[in-house]
């Protein structure tokens, strides 16, 4: 299980960081957030603009209490355009404190199945 972000009732404090890295139609892409409060607006959007659909983990590596990575595919359904694209995904956790500190994640469009 991978643990939840800081949580105010804590007594240790973890700043979180995300960032959202790919490109789409040949351009880079790229998305960072710092902290509770912008990530949960930055995630509203995301789950706004887009579904995710037909959920592939190909990969996990994790190391002890301090990192892991998903390597995933996806068909990402954009609900603007009704586009629906097949990704290959690679999220990068970063563990400190018990805590999820980072969370990095690349992405590539148009990946086969």
């Amino acid at each position: 299980m991978v643990p939840p972000p800081y949580d105010s009732a804590s007594a240790t404090s973890v700043t979180l960081e995300r960032t959202c890295t790919g490109s789409s139609e040949g351009r880079a892409v790229s998305i960072a957030a710092s902290g509770g409060r912008e990530i949960r607006a930055c995630r509203a959007l995301l789950v706004k603009a887009f579904a995710l659909r037909g959920y592939q983990l190909l990969s996990l590596t994790v190391e002890g209490e301090r990192a892991a990575a998903a390597h995933w595919r996806v068909e990402i359904h954009s609900k603007i355009t009704g586009a629906r694209v097949p990704t290959e995904l690679v999220d990068l956790l970063k563990v400190r404190n018990g805590r999820i500190a980072s969370c990095v994640e690349f992405f590539v469009p148009d990946a086969p199945a």
